[in-house]
């Protein structure tokens, strides 16, 4: 075994060396970041030379400006200059990912069944040029509304009686190919049912009773997802993780501010008004133009999600009864919206860190306590060698938690991206509910979510939170909206899925957090999230998935701010050693010969079979839940022979804290 190597993308100084790379540039000028000992020398070197200054980032001691090939070569033979980047792209903040994983084709099924008595309609969507021709078409329906009486895929009729009954309340529709309807745009799938319109059987139909599949062939096959009750009027994701809770008791993050790095921000109600109706949007500014105090217009639909998800005001009811609890995590947080991304999700690192910047340079002013990322690149460089790390570090040093998403790039090992990767900072990694509430047996993380460890070997994510099909507010028009209209609700909701989310709903954790102990310092709040997060065990009391899969586990607000701990927040590293270049760190992970990443012990601590995606017989999350699928453990309960970690003892633990906050007077 060794350890994990240090990753080093190719270096950009090698054009410096090599100044025939430049000349084959195209355009008379390049735009760079120019980074040494001060920003202010470079930004007179950049003048002097007859360049454009186009960003001044003092938190990095760079500058960003447009330069002739001739004036960078110049400029680069500077002792001033000790590194420059003439690629300046990120990318998207985040590539999204389907709410219902079976979309692998140009037809898309949208996210919600129209149930209309005596019938139902399921919109589908054609996402690409090419015609499609159904094979095969499955429905399954409640027995209460009567029989299937017709089915229709647009203008084409079914012949029913041509198509063999299944068990009761289900046909399959299979196609000779002479028979299959062509598409060739969006279509609606309509079925009615027994005639019956009596409001006593329909009242309780919902989404769920119904399994719709229509396979186009080559594996392309688009089904209806079960979905929630009702998302109009219920998020669900604050349930999932606690924070329905502590609104209850007051704790809806007043008094915290979040900044949202991202694409901008739709000033609608439920974000622009906090839950009584006070304005709280209190910081504007666009890093692309640098301009402040002006309202910061979302074209892509992005950060208006992300902002949603941490702060929607609406408020939570039950047929028509307030529950006390609101859609967003933390809905009277203050908000600060910072863009950086363009109407496609682009962005370029200079308008990071110069958004990163800001944010830093008004934290006092503003209050920022948060600052969210939901985004993730290719990582290039060492996390310390990053500029866009290099300027998190310093919100973090300056006592702004900073939340990232760990990227949509999984399954594989070492595709956390940056900068999720900087081992500082609050990395979220996502996990699905499965659509359902009542158990979290079928909670699982999918796929799609990044594994770590970083390429400087450190674990990540550090948690895993909802990320999958969570609703919130995008603005109508929106290009996000109108590119994947099949994820938009009628009631106006849209429903995204990504480690974008899952880091949104962990920042509005954090906000809960600091309303609690406003004293909190970003190690403590990362403390506190990483040590009263649950695992995912087997049944033997083995890890259902790797720390580089999970992290510490599925966060939860009630649990954080009951049983979360102090003091285990970055204990291991220095970032102000770290900011004055006097060191780096690798992180504790391991590879062997074939490639393997591990941890030392890892082996007996993991199953060795893959966690099941869905419903699993074995998978328990945390220890509580974990002991009591077989037992109820008392005070003396035994170490589990067959595990290595004694997962009693931290029952035990736990227990007894509760108990004390419960009864603090109790000897």
């Amino acid at each position: 075994m060794q350890a994990l190597r240090t990753y080093l993308a190719p270096t950009l100084l090698s054009f410096i060396a090599n100044p025939a790379a430049l000349m084959a540039a195209d355009g008379d000028r390049i735009r760079v970041m120019l980074q040494g000992s001060s920003a202010a020398e470079l930004a007179s070197l950049v003048e002097d030379s007859g360049g454009e200054l186009s960003h001044k980032l003092p938190i990095i001691d760079a500058v960003g400006a447009h330069l002739t090939h001739a004036q960078l070569i110049t400029i680069a033979e500077s002792s001033l200059v000790h590194r420059y980047i003439d690629d300046l792209s990120i990318g998207e903040p985040e590539e999204e990912q389907p709410a219902n994983p079976d979309e692998a084709c140009q037809i898309a099924g949208s996210l919600e069944l129209d149930i209309s008595p005596p019938g139902i309609e399921w919109r589908l969507y054609k996402r690409g040029e090419e015609t499609l021709g159904l094979h095969k078409l499955t429905v399954q329906w409640p027995t209460a509304v009567g029989e299937l009486r017709s089915l229709a895929l647009g203008d084409h009729s079914f012949d029913l009686d041509k198509f063999e009954r299944g068990t009761p309340g289900e046909i399959v529709v299979t196609l000779a190919a002479e028979e299959t309807p062509k598409i060739d745009s969006n279509i609606t799938l309509r079925a009615t049912f027994g005639g019956k319109t009596d409001s006593a059987v329909w009242t309780h139909v919902r989404q769920a009773n119904f399994a719709l599949s229509a396979d186009f062939g080559a594996d392309c096959i688009t089904k209806l997802i079960p979905g929630y009750e009702d998302n109009h009027n219920n998020s669900y994701f604050p349930t999932v993780v606690g924070a329905d809770a502590l609104h209850k008791l007051g704790i809806t993050g007043k008094g915290v501010t979040v900044a949202v790095l991202d694409s901008g921000l739709w000033e609608t109600p439920e974000i622009k008004l906090d839950t009584a109706g006070t304005a709280r949007v209190i910081g504007h500014y666009d890093a692309i133009n640098d301009i402040a105090n002006s309202t910061v217009f979302d074209e892509s639909g992005h950060g208006t999600h992300m902002t949603s998800i941490i702060a929607h005001s609406g408020a939570v009811s039950d047929a028509g009864d307030p529950t006390g609890s609101f859609k967003g995590i933390a809905p009277d947080t203050q908000l600060v919206a910072v863009k950086a991304f363009n109407e496609e999700g682009q962005g370029e690192f200079l308008d990071i860190v110069r958004g990163v910047q800001w944010v830093v340079d008004n934290k006092e002013r503003l209050g920022i306590d948060i600052l969210n990322l939901s985004f993730s690149a290719l990582p290039r460089w060492p996390y310390w060698q990053d500029p866009i790390n290099q300027a998190v570090m310093r919100a973090w040093a300056a006592g702004i938690t900073v939340v990232a998403a760990a990227g949509n790039d999984g399954p594989e090992p070492m595709t956390i991206g940056s900068p999720g990767n900087l081992p500082y900072i609050i990395t979220v990694g996502a996990v699905t509910d499965s659509w359902t509430l009542d158990t979290r047996d079928d909670d699982y993380i999918p796929d799609f979510s990044s594994q770590g460890p970083t390429p400087t070997a450190h674990i990540k994510p550090d948690i895993v939170a909802p990320g999958g099909h969570i609703s919130g507010i995008t603005r109508p028009g929106s290009s996000l909206s109108e590119e994947l209209p099949q994820y938009l609700l009628k009631t106006g909701e849209f429903v995204m899925t990504g480690t974008s989310q899952a880091s949104a709903l962990v920042s509005g954790i954090a906000a809960l957090l600091l309303q609690v102990e406003p004293d909190l310092t970003p190690d403590e709040v990362k403390c506190m999230l990483m040590s009263s997060a649950e695992p995912a065990i087997n049944a033997d009391g083995r890890l259902a998935y790797s720390p580089f899969q999970q992290g510490s586990g599925y966060a939860s607000a009630t649990r954080a701010i009951t049983l979360g701990q102090r003091g285990c927040g970055n204990d291991d590293l220095d970032i102000d050693k770290e900011i004055a270049g006097e060191t780096n760190f690798q992180g504790p992970a391991i590879i062997d010969e074939t490639g393997k990443v591990s941890l030392p012990g890892l082996d007996e601590m993991l199953a060795p079979e893959p966690a099941a995606q869905g419903l699993s017989d074995t998978r328990k999350w945390g220890a509580k839940e974990h002991l009591e699928r077989s037992q109820n453990p008392q005070a003396n309960v035994p170490k589990d022979a067959n595990s290595p970690i004694d997962w009693a003892e931290i029952y035990r633990e736990e227990a007894i804290k509760m108990q004390t906050l419960a009864n603090p007077a109790a000897p």
